[in-house]
Parts: structure tokens; C-alpha cells; sequence
């Protein structure tokens, strides 16, 4: 699997080059899912949910892109119903759009769904996620991003990716998001860490990360 993760979607020229460099052709001949789920955990998070599958919330731009199609993947529905409805359908879209909200409730429904088992299987699909939805990708995301605690507790999320995100640094509206509290939180965590803001994702492919930043970002190591 192919992984743009974002902190605030498609926000810029280079993000977008990104993405189309992953999908390997134009936006227009792409078709994708957009998961909402992690929007359900946090207040306001239908009305939210309606405007960004809806491409209204032109803060973070996913659905308004120009897709070929654009389908609606709820991971709380597909426990409930067959993997024939479901499976076939996520195999074969181009790109799978993973909204922000709550990154340890996206987590869990990520797992209880059986999406998160079938993610690596999806060598060909650019997964696209936008702060929570890039969030639940790394190993763990910090006690200071747990709102709503799974089953058990703790802040482990599916791994997928050898660092963790700090996302939305230095956004206005959000004192807590500083590069100070960045750098307090790199310190308790077991990985290397980016702090990004709402211009920067992060481009993987095969394990390699590139940063694609049109603002800025910092990398935290605790090997270096």
C-alpha cells in the first residue's frame, strides 16, 4: 500500500503532485472511498461528517479533488454485513480517503470492521489520511491525542508505519499544538516522530518517507 498521510488534506500544489504521483494517473481517472468514521467520536461530528463528504470543508480538501467516483465506506456498518458488499468494492478503488475526527475511535472500528486486516493486501490503493486518519497508521499516538479510549485503554494504534504524528502545528485555534508541546511529546514516545502543519504530509512508499511540505515541519530521533 501507497500512503499519503496528511494533516489537513489535499492543501497544496506539491500535496496534490504527491497524490497523483502515488495514484500513477490523473485524479480524474481515479475513483475513491471516503471513510468518515473517526468524525463520529467527537461533537458535531455529523454535521461535520455531511460536509466533508459533501466537499464543502474546504479546510482540509479530500472529496472536492475531481474524482472519476467517490463512494462513502462507514466502517461501523461492515461488521454487520457481508464481506462480498464490502471487499471486492475496496479493492478495487484507486485511492482510500481516511477523514480526521478521533484516532483511537477510528482505530477500533478500523479493526473491528476488518479493514485494517486487509490493508496490507492493498499493494496498488494510496491511502490518503487526514490527521486522525494518518494518526492511526503509526505504532502509538501519545496520551495527549487519547480523547476515546478503546477496550482495554492505551493509545496503540495499527502500526503500519515505524513513527508517530504530531499533527496541526502551530494551527491557529490550537495553543496546545506549538512546537514546544511537540517536542514534550517526541520525548515520551518509543519512535522517531514528525511534528507537521496544515501544508506538509507525509509520502511513503516501500517503508521510505518523504516529506511534501509547502510550511513546515520537524523530524524528532532519538537515534540522531
Amino acid at each position: 500500500m501507497k500512503l499519503l498521510l496528511t494533516d489537513s488534506g489535499i492543501k497544496n500544489g506539491k500535496i496534490r503532485d504527491a497524490l497523483v504521483d502515488l495514484l500513477g494517473k490523473p485524479i480524474a481517472d481515479s475513483s475513491a472511498l471516503i471513510v468518515p468514521t473517526a468524525l463520529h467520536a467527537q461533537a458535531g461530528g455529523a454535521v461535520q461528517a455531511r460536509r466533508v463528504i459533501s466537499g464543502l470543508e474546504d479546510r482540509a480538501p479530500m472529496a472536492q479533488l475531481g474524482w472519476k467516483s467517490l463512494g462513502v465506506l462507514e466502517l461501523t456498518a461492515l461488521p454487520t454485513i457481508g464481506e462480498e458488499l464490502w471487499v471486492p468494492m475496496v479493492r478495487e478503488t484507486d485511492a482510500l480517503l481516511v477523514d480526521g475526527g478521533d484516532p483511537m475511535y477510528l482505530c477500533h472500528w478500523m479493526r473491528e470492521s476488518g479493514l485494517a486486516a486487509l490493508l496490507p493486501t492493498l499493494r496498488d490503493t494510496v491511502y490518503v489520511g487526514l490527521s486522525a486518519g494518518s494518526m492511526v497508521m503509526t505504532p502509538s499516538i501519545g496520551a495527549d491525542f487519547v480523547r476515546w479510549s478503546p477496550p482495554g485503554g492505551g493509545d496503540k494504534t495499527l502500526g503500519m508505519v515505524d513513527f508517530s504524528i504530531f499533527p496541526h502545528l502551530d494551527y491557529p485555534g490550537m495553543p496546545k499544538n506549538s512546537m514546544a508541546n511537540a517536542e514534550k511529546w517526541a520525548a515520551t514516545m518509543p519512535t522517531r516522530a514528525y511534528a507537521i502543519d496544515n501544508e506538509t504530509a507525509l509520502k511513503v512508499t516501500d517503508g521510505k518517507v518523504e516529506v511534501v511540505s509547502e510550511g513546515h515541519w520537524r523530524l524528532f530521533d532519538p537515534q540522531q
